[in-house]
């Protein structure tokens, strides 16, 4: 069991906060509680109907709102759902089996994929999501029709250690302030969206979270089978960018990159959306 949040009055004012970001959301959206044997997995999804399906699966303390700048975009052509992940803050509810293993994860990613009724879609993952899209589309492959790694952490290369260092005291005493204060060294202090920043405050060591599964780099010798796009940030300071596309090329026949330029880790995808969304349209639609 998950355990709750500190106090209700804690509880109410992230949820306040989640709520001002999906207010924001800038095209309908129909909310959906999927259910399985973990617990409850909460989809926002939009786009038309016939639109081919796009799974967008957020990064490490985030929440299915992350995705408030790209939605608009992506709708153009696409079904978007965007998850809360299991586990994580935001409206799911891990209330049911513990997520271990990595294995454990693919399970929960088979009871999304399920539960939305989809055989196959396109599936886009940012930071530790990266990790397991691109682990789900090793797991599953005739599911994933494309892939999309926006700054994937513990893909294709380690974390830095400067990264580590100033990760370290916010992973082991948890807080808004300190989360905060990271974020706003890894990007620079560049401004972002106030709203999305204070559900992140309110969200760290506060909100209901699992033990985090722990990111083991895939075996380098399986490439996806789907076509795939990797996005980094010109600036992102979790990695040596250059050894990541290296790596990432070696290991994927076909892959496209794209570097955007001035953007970080944590800009990512929330910060300065346009070439970001450009670059996702283009491979989505090719």
């Amino acid at each position: 069991m998950v355990r709750a949040f500190r106090t209700a009055e804690r509880e109410a004012a992230f949820f306040e906060a989640y709520d001002a970001v999906l207010a924001k959301w800038p095209v309908p959206a129909e909310a959906t509680d999927l259910t399985s044997d973990f617990g409850t997995t909460r989809v926002h999804t939009s786009g038309p109907v016939t639109g081919p399906p796009l799974v967008l699966v957020h990064g490490g303390g985030a929440t299915g709102t992350v995705w408030v700048h790209n939605v608009a975009e992506l709708t153009a052509t696409h079904r978007v759902y965007a998850v809360d992940v299991i586990g994580s803050p935001g409206r799911s509810v891990h209330d049911g089996r513990e997520i271990r293993t990595p294995a454990d994860i693919m399970a929960w990613l088979d009871s999304v994929y399920d539960g939305l009724g989809l055989e196959r879609a396109a599936l886009a993952g940012h930071s530790y999501g990266g990790w397991m899209a691109l682990c789900y589309a090793l797991h599953a492959p005739r599911r994933v029709d494309r892939l999309i790694l926006l700054d994937p952490s513990s893909c294709f290369g380690g974390m830095s250690i400067g990264y580590r260092l100033r990760a370290v005291p916010v992973m082991a005493r948890p807080s808004g302030e300190r989360l905060v204060d990271f974020l706003r060294w890894e990007t620079g202090g560049a401004p972002l969206d106030p709203d999305w920043l204070d559900l992140v405050r309110r969200g760290a060591g506060d909100s209901p979270q699992s033990r985090i599964v722990l990111p083991r780099r895939p075996d380098p010798t399986r490439p996806p089978a789907a076509p795939t796009l990797l996005v980094l940030g010109e600036r992102s300071r979790i990695h040596d960018i250059h050894r990541v596309a290296e790596a990432a090329a070696r290991q994927v026949p076909g892959l496209t990159t794209v570097v955007l330029p001035g953007a970080t880790h944590h800009t990512i995808p929330i910060h300065d959306p346009a070439p970001l969304n450009r670059a996702m349209v283009d491979f989505l639609d090719r």
